[in-house]
């Protein structure tokens, strides 16, 4: 028996196990799959929402905790795992936006350095953009990180912790009660007993959900994403052009994405996506055109009507908790949300006012 039961291996996942065990608890991590495989792997890896001004001031909150948080916790999981997570801090540059004068005003309100750039420093920041943008919004202060490694090293720090146990490629099948309590999770492998349960399934949170009785609006939203085999340097900077964008590692390698579809659970990946997905990267670096797509994918974003993820004890139960529903901001907003739960669950003061987020009266009826 674990003292906590947190079913889902993803980056919310993994993030909650990590707080918890910091704190000297036990932990159970059971997950469908592979920890760690679906939609946190799939991202991109931009530690910060698309357009940042354009979303509500609950996310805004959790990016801007998470966002400062990111630095630290990589270079903290490289010292311990030796798993290096690539976060890069080289800015965003941002093309042909229609709402300028909306985010630099955002930007002076939040005390981030947005500027409005010309073709000078755009050349000078990125030499292959396209040629005819004359200006661009600039960010300096963006990062990004590599998701999958940022995974494995998750998932190698918690092997190496006490108390902390994984239950891979094992499926949830009910949530056995007393009252309105959890008292164990039954699975295909037997039960699991907890004293607390954490349901952060991503897009499979919602199924999870009616196990317990509730109608939690998540659904799945389905991303496309290409890999580009780009040589070293073409492409240094996060570029963001008409809600596409690519993304350079370390390696050279460029990440284009990405689509936004209501396939429900379906993964696939098709040629109209492809082509789509192309035309949107070399737009943005038409030298990409002449670099192989080594890679094509799909991962299940986990849509919330507003975007707003459900954080909090699930309404008539004393141990069941949800972090679940952060759409396109999953990675982003991991840190934040995880931290803000585990506050919550530990009865610690929270780091951000938790009542925008709480499952009270957002479920469907």
């Amino acid at each position: 028996m674990s003292e906590f039961v947190v079913i889902g291996g993803g980056v919310i996942g993994l993030m909650t196990a990590l707080q918890l065990a910091d704190a000297g608890h036990s932990i159970t991590v059971i997950d469908r799959g592979q920890c760690g495989r679906e939609a946190s792997w799939a991202g991109g890896g931009i530690v910060s929402p698309l357009y940042p001004w354009r979303y509500s001031d609950p996310v805004s909150q959790l990016a801007s905790w998470s966002e400062g948080a990111y630095p630290e916790l990589s270079l903290s999981l490289l010292e311990e795992t030796g798993v290096d997570p690539e976060y890069r801090q080289k800015g965003l540059l941002y093309l042909r936006v229609e709402d300028e004068t909306r985010a630099l005003a955002w930007a002076r309100g939040v005390g981030k350095p947005l500027s409005r750039v010309g073709a000078e420093v755009i050349r000078a920041k990125e030499p292959q953009v396209r040629q005819d943008v004359e200006d661009a919004l600039w960010m300096p202060t963006l990062g990004s990180i590599r998701n999958p490694r940022l995974m494995r090293s998750l998932k190698t720090r918690l092997s190496g912790m006490p108390g902390v146990t994984f239950a891979e490629q094992t499926s949830v099948t009910g949530l056995n009660r007393q009252g309105q309590r959890v008292t164990s999770v039954a699975t295909d492998q037997g039960d699991v007993g907890a004293d607390q349960v954490v349901i952060c399934a991503g897009a499979w949170s919602a199924q999870l959900a009616k196990l317990a009785d509730l109608s939690l609006p998540v659904r799945p939203v389905k991303g496309q994403m290409l890999l580009f085999k780009a040589p070293p340097g073409m492409v240094e900077r996060v570029v963001l052009m008409d809600g596409r964008y690519v993304i350079p590692r370390g390696d050279g390698r460029v990440l284009a994405g990405s689509t936004l579809e209501e396939a429900g659970f379906d993964k696939g990946v098709d040629e109209q996506a492809r082509q789509s997905l192309w035309q949107s990267a070399t737009g943005i670096i038409p030298a990409l055109a002449s670099c192989e797509v080594e890679h094509q994918w799909a991962g299940l974003r986990p849509g919330s009507p507003d975007g707003v993820p459900f954080i909090g004890r699930a309404p008539g139960w004393d141990n069941l908790h949800v972090n679940a529903g952060h759409y396109r901001n999953g990675l982003v907003l991991a840190p934040a949300s995880t931290r803000l739960l585990v506050d919550q669950m530990l009865g610690r003061r929270p780091i951000i006012e938790p009542s925008a987020y709480a499952l009270e009266g957002r479920l469907e009826q």
